[in-house]
């Protein structure tokens, strides 16, 4: 058992679902590059007139959607390198802010928690 409770099978099953998330996330931040890229050579291009274009999105906003996507793409890249960070030190399913064993329920609907639902709820207000 781990400082979580958590048995070595269930830690396993853990690093098994980061890796293959993590894995989407590269994947999706490869192709959210690409669109970026894109989006960019369409904007360098003085041909373009899209801002007058009535069928659909400008390349402003398409930027703008793209850039959001891959903040929240490169936040959960993040999240997810935590959490396998913590599976390797010990630390995982652990609170961070108490110290107490976070849920394994809570684990499993969002398994790059760093708090436990009770401070979770402090610090979210």
């Amino acid at each position: 058992m781990s400082a979580s409770g958590l048995s070595t099978p269930t830690l396993a099953r853990f690093k098994r679902v980061l890796r293959e998330r993590r894995a989407l996330d590269a994947e999706e931040a490869s192709t959210l590059a690409a669109s970026m890229g894109d989006v960019l050579s369409a904007r360098a291009d003085g041909q373009a007139d899209d801002e007058h274009d009535p069928e659909g999105p400008t390349l402003s906003f398409e930027w703008s959607r793209l850039d959001a996507v891959q903040r929240e793409a490169a936040a959960d890249l993040h999240a997810v390198d935590a959490a396998l960070s913590r599976l390797a030190d010990g630390t995982f399913g652990v609170c961070a802010r108490c110290g107490r064993p976070i849920g394994i329920d809570r684990l499993n609907a969002r398994p790059t928690a760093e708090l436990c639902i009770d401070c979770a709820r402090l610090i979210s207000g």
